[in-house]
């Protein structure tokens, strides 16, 4: 017997009544769609392989970027002026910036292969399933493995490790390894001496 789509109970989501609230994307339409058709297909383009030209496209559209940040292909970012990233930052092929929130990215983090920031959420207790948004800040010397995800308001901790394919509801402690969905703690991670680069002092 087909169903009725337009019957409705007091608990469902009405997808028609939904609202973003205050929400905005932080940025004029003409700078959006600049982005959308030019920024965005350029720095995802895999014939474009050269970090240092992404780099400087990003800076244009308002990104906060420091020195010796690598960007492979594939990478998608949502939108660029909500971006900070710090000195020798990684992004892997394909991981996915989703940033209708700010994102920040502490110096010397590994963001691999297909991870997943995600800040937008949405209120499922509410009929017009309301957007919610939460920054995310990843901080100094961190890892987030392959395929790995981390949700809205998330901190993930100086030195801190989210293993392959593992997903972070929750903040996450300096120098722990988490694994799993949702992530636990399955150990401490070791302290890595400094060593100076030849010429430092």
């Amino acid at each position: 017997m087909p169903s009725n789509s337009g019957s409705r109970s007091p608990e469902s989501m009405q997808l028609d009544l939904y609202s973003v609230g205050k929400y905005t994307p932080g940025a004029p339409l003409w700078k959006q769609l600049l982005w959308y058709f030019l920024g965005s297909p350029m720095t995802e383009s895999r014939l474009l392989p050269f970090s240092a030209m992404k780099v400087q496209l990003l800076r244009s559209f308002g990104a906060q970027i420091g020195t010796g940040v690598r960007i492979k292909p594939g990478v998608r970012i949502k939108f660029p002026w909500r971006l900070t990233l710090g000195d020798y930052v990684w992004l892997g092929e394909n991981a996915w910036i989703d940033n209708v929130a700010q994102i920040s990215i502490e110096s010397h983090v590994c963001i691999s292969q297909q991870v997943y920031l995600c800040t937008g959420n949405h209120d499922w207790s509410k009929s017009e399933f309301s957007l919610i948004t939460a920054p995310i800040h990843i901080e100094t010397g961190s890892w987030l493995a392959a395929r790995s995800c981390v949700g809205p308001g998330v901190t993930v901790g100086r030195g801190a490790v989210l293993t392959l394919g593992s997903v972070a509801t929750q903040s996450l402690e300096p120098m722990k390894i988490y694994s799993g969905n949702p992530a636990v703690l399955i150990k401490v991670r070791v302290e890595i001496p400094f060593k100076a680069q030849p010429g430092v002092k």
